[in-house]
């Protein structure tokens, strides 16, 4: 495991899985010059949050592709099988992701939609501020982010084909409440919990990923699984992790197989080592499709539930019906 503070350091770039989460993460700074300008061009960034709560699926990122800065949130609420959607763009360099964001405020602002996160020394403070319109609710909300108690990380950083990832994923203990429209819903940190997801990722041209994510409460912390199959190098690391209450242990070999050939059909899970071995039932669903002139995406993100089995280091849990997120990238950008 790697302890740098930093990605890249005396112009060398770390590859392979950290400890903590380094200070510094800008993986463009391995090149200066006209590669340097290159790599960053070609950097994808996001940071976004997978929200897990008792009565809805939520999730919100602010990205930057570099020719486009947008952001989006989305709330599936269970009991009334309601989605409330929210997005803005901006103009393209309007807002830097910046190199140390757990250490940073970014904030996200364009008419009628305000998405903040204020990264302190003991806790991330989530605000949210959209006006409402004729297709969806007013939204107003803050959730408290608990770094005391977070997850340890999923730190990767690693080689692809024609390019190159790094990601930082944690679990955190969520308070607070938000309100959609004239519903308030208040978290519990003993229950209610986020998964940051941050990418600084030089992606091919022509991309794919399936990808899914969910945890649960357990003595300790927290027990769950982040996966992924995309295109990788040999002997390269992944992306993906079982998650105990005293490490992200690494995971690889992960195989999703769907049961079905209906947009609602359950997805097969598992992990050649048979430490991932778990179901996926839909509920909903929430997709992306742009089409402009050098770059198109076709997104799908399914939130739903995860029945089955996670075996870690020392321990084995079973469980049924948590919440969790599965989605599908096709992507030329």
């Amino acid at each position: 495991m790697l302890t740098a503070d930093s990605v890249v350091e005396q112009g060398q770039r770390h590859w392979g899985r950290f400890l903590r989460t380094p200070t510094n993460a800008n993986p463009a700074a391995a090149h200066s010059g006209l590669r340097g300008a290159f790599e960053s061009f070609r950097t994808k960034e996001w940071a976004g949050f997978t929200i897990t709560h008792r009565e809805f699926f939520s999730s919100m990122i602010i990205q930057d592709a570099k020719y486009l800065l947008s952001s989006e949130w989305y709330l599936y609420d269970i009991a009334d099988r309601s989605l409330a959607q929210h997005a803005a763009n901006r103009r393209a360099g309007a807002l830097r992701l910046p190199a140390d964001l757990m250490h940073a405020r970014v904030d996200f602002a364009a008419a009628g939609y305000r998405l903040r996160y204020d990264f302190q020394a003991e806790r991330i403070v989530i605000r949210i501020d959209f006006a409402g319109s004729p297709t969806a609710p007013a939204v107003q909300g803050e959730i408290a982010l608990d770094q005391t108690q977070a997850s340890p990380p999923l730190v990767v950083s690693t080689r692809l084909p024609r390019g190159s990832m790094y990601t930082n994923k944690i679990i955190f203990p969520a308070s607070g409440s938000i309100t959609v429209g004239d519903r308030r819903y208040e978290f519990d940190p003993a229950q209610d919990f986020a998964i940051l997801d941050e990418h600084k990722s030089h992606l091919p041209y022509l991309t794919s990923w399936t990808w899914g994510t969910f945890a649960l409460p357990v003595s300790g912390g927290y027990a769950g699984a982040n996966f992924a199959v995309r295109p990788s190098k040999p002997g390269q690391e992944e992306e993906s992790c079982l998650w105990t209450p005293s490490a992200a242990e690494p995971l690889a070999n992960v195989r999703f197989t769907r049961l079905g050939d209906q947009p609602t059909s359950d997805w097969s899970i598992v992990s050649a080592d048979g430490r991932l071995d778990v179901v996926f039932s839909p509920l909903g669903h929430k997709g992306v499709d742009r089409q402009l002139v050098l770059a198109e995406i076709h997104y799908l993100q399914m939130y739903g539930l995860y029945s089955g089995r996670l075996r870690g280091q020392h321990d084995v849990w079973e469980f049924q019906d948590v919440h969790g997120v599965c989605e599908k990238m096709d992507m030329r950008a």
